[in-house]
């Protein structure tokens, strides 16, 4: 159990600290040594605090650094890379072995010789590496870095002053297509600051000068902030009627008003314990702002990974578990005792403290509630950050609100129910609401991989079975440890149990073959209409066959002469779902789609690899190389490059010579804009074709 827990907060931490901060920059320089020899150098540059492994490291004990080179043109080796920095050689607890790292500088080192000197050589430098510090790791990364060197004249006598010889270019060229390589070495490397239209960038796509400005929708994404915030507010109300927190409301508050002597400072004391559970609540999203400030698209790339929606398949399994009564989850006691003790600081400090301690004990309940707003914001918005704020504040201000006005009407704490067994009726219901999420993140990463294995029907049919579970526990048919042996069915267990059996009935629609789409209060959550028993995935979306290449859109939209939408979707994107369930379906929208346009339907989470000499490296400046090797590293960075979005679904009007008709539109719309934006452009296009 103890290990699996520690799985559980492991993959927390990349997702936590992945991406929120780059302490070590890079500097590829190539030194001449004379007669056809060379050396390649890589510097590192650390900041204050952290580290990087040394690439000789004990198995088990840290990731070791490494550094290849290689070149199309080919080189030999000569000896192995060296290290040349402050190094540090310390025995390490965790590892249970000495450990070498490096701090401050540390320079990477390989000699080598070309193997046809009279030609010119593109030689890259790969290097594969782990930053740390004191507290915590971020996870492995890999670099590519790339300079020329010039053809020789004369390769006998090479002046090893000759600078020239190695062109420090930031820009490199492709690779030239009539070389012999290796089929691995067959990747090209682009700049985005081309126009070819078989780069990533495409000049004439100039979306902040469209067309004409019609069909403009206004976004409203502020709806969906005050949704997580109310979303968030129920999830602190639902956690307070749990055995972890419930117990503590009278404890705390007849602490803070009869405990003291002057009751209105007791009262006020009680005001500030709330601000500061719902200051702590709200301090726990500014990680996740970091994060966004630093990587655009790391939310957008951990909502499409595979092993991380796995991960979080595994995580709610095991915070359902948890709920059931099986095993608690707690963080370590170090903390809470340590929080604990600095209650006795007295005034504002000793308040703070006594929040933070509640906070921390009552974690084995409200972190499966916390994780699911994670999961939820995570894979549902583009936005992570701000709406993990709202819906924390909104989970703080329940317990604020609840624990300011008991302080006011202590009388009312006689109106309590007791505590009792009712309190694990409510933990095993969320645990049979966290099997149901679980299952949502097995469904995209199924998704993403395109294995297509945990279709529609098969969803609908597993949360038919926890639903008729989960009625038949609240008719005490079925029980969990916690459980009294004789418990009483109240009036809420059998109305509730009720609501289950008539969710149960709309649900059963679910499984019915039909052609227009069902269970629209899912929408979103199950699978695509497309992943069924009943329909191949091939057959396309609601009977249409969008093209997934922009440039053969292009070409077919010449052919055709009608306009294309781009739609930046995703087998993970849950408001794509939405809005081809319920917008594209409706009458007066899908024969748009389905006569006036060629549709190109662009998945920037397809895992699917390029082929080879489709691979890309585009150029981030200061020689550092981006590798686009999946379908879907493709079309995201396309989408960035030319629309400066990384949001799904984002909608664009192109015309067949690849303009921008009318402003892009982005995210789950109604219907009514939706069809002004697709009919503005449209029109614009027929006016003027």
């Amino acid at each position: 159990m103890k290990k699996f827990l520690l799985f559980i907060i492991l993959v927390f931490s990349q997702i936590i600290s992945a991406q929120i901060k780059d302490p070590v920059k890079f500097k590829y320089d190539i030194k001449d040594l004379g007669n056809n020899q060379y050396e390649a150098v890589l510097t590192a540059s650390i900041e204050k605090g952290w580290h990087i492994y040394s690439k000789d490291l004990p198995e088990d004990s840290g990731i070791p650094t490494e550094m290849n080179l290689t070149s199309t043109e080919g080189i030999d080796l000569i000896g192995k890379v060296t290290e040349v920095g402050k190094k540090h050689d310390e025995f390490s607890e965790a590892f249970g072995a000495r450990i070498v790292f490096y701090s401050n500088q540390v320079l990477f080192k390989q000699k080598f010789k070309l193997k046809n000197p009279a030609n010119a050589a593109n030689v890259s430098a790969e290097i594969t590496y782990q930053t740390c510090n004191d507290r915590i790791c971020l996870a492995p990364n890999t670099l590519e870095f790339q300079k020329k060197i010039a053809a020789s004249v004369a390769t006998e006598t090479t002046d090893s002053t000759d600078e020239n010889k190695v062109e420090n270019s930031a820009t490199v060229s492709p690779v030239l297509k009539d070389s012999t390589v290796e089929p691995k070495t067959q990747t090209q490397v682009v700049s985005t600051k081309t126009s070819d239209p078989n780069n990533i960038k495409v000049s004439s796509l100039d979306f902040q000068h469209p067309l004409t400005n019609c069909g403009v929708v206004q976004e409203k994404a502020s709806e969906n902030y005050w949704m997580y915030l109310l979303l968030g507010f129920i999830g602190g109300l639902v956690a307070l009627l749990t055995p972890c927190v419930f117990p503590m409301i009278p404890l705390t508050v007849s602490f803070f008003t009869k405990g003291m002597k002057d009751k209105a400072k007791g009262k006020r004391d009680a005001f500030i314990y709330g601000f500061f559970i719902l200051l702590i609540f709200v301090l726990l999203s500014v990680p996740f702002h970091i994060i966004d400030g630093i990587a655009g698209n790391i939310f957008n790339q951990i909502a499409t990974s595979v092993w991380l929606n796995i991960a979080f398949f595994i995580i709610f399994l095991f915070f359902a578990g948890s709920f059931f009564g099986y095993y608690d989850i707690t963080l370590p006691s170090s903390i809470a005792n340590k929080s604990s003790k600095a209650e006795d600081a007295g005034g504002i400090v000793g308040i703070f403290f006594m929040a933070l301690t509640l906070v921390i004990v009552s974690f084995s309940c409200t972190g499966p509630i916390l994780g699911s707003l994670l999961g939820s914001a995570v894979t549902g918005s583009s936005n992570v950050p701000m709406l993990l704020t709202f819906a924390l504040a909104g989970f703080g201000l329940a317990w604020a609100i609840i624990f300011g006005l008991l302080a006011l009407f202590p009388q009312a704490l006689q109106s309590l129910p007791k505590s009792g067994g009712w309190m694990n009726t409510v933990k095993v219901v969320l645990g049979f609401i966290e099997l149901g999420f679980a299952l949502k993140f097995l469904s995209k990463a199924d998704l993403v991989s395109k294995t297509f294995l945990l279709k529609r029907e098969l969803f609908v049919a597993i949360w038919i079975v926890l639903t008729i579970a989960l009625a038949l526990y609240l008719f005490g048919l079925i029980k969990f440890p916690h459980d009294d042996k004789k418990p009483k069915i109240s009036l809420g267990r059998k109305l509730f149990g009720v609501a289950g059996i008539a969710f149960v009935i709309y649900l059963v629609q679910g499984l019915i073959p039909a052609e227009r789409p069902k269970l629209q209060l899912l929408s979103g959550i199950l699978p695509p209409l497309n992943v069924s028993y009943f329909h191949d995935e091939k057959d396309g979306i609601l009977g249409m066959h969008p093209e997934h290449d922009y440039f053969k859109a292009i070409e077919l939209a010449k052919k055709e002469n009608k306009p294309i939408l781009i739609d930046f979707t995703g087998y993970g994107c849950e408001n794509c779902r939405k809005m081809e369930e319920f917008v594209w379906s409706q009458d007066d929208v899908l024969p748009i789609l389905q006569n006036d346009v060629i549709l190109a339907s662009l998945y920037v989470d397809d895992k699917e690899e390029l082929p080879l000499n489709q691979q890309t490296k585009i150029d981030m400046g200061n020689g550092q190389l981006k590798k686009v090797k999946t379908i879907g590293d493709k079309w995201s960075l396309f989408q960035q490059v030319n629309f400066n979005n990384n949001s799904q679904p984002h909608y664009v009007l192109v015309t067949p010579d690849g303009k921008v008709i009318n402003p892009p539109v982005s995210g789950y719309m109604s219907k009514e804009d939706f069809k002004k934006f697709l009919t503005c452009g449209i029109g614009y296009f027929e006016k003027n074709k």
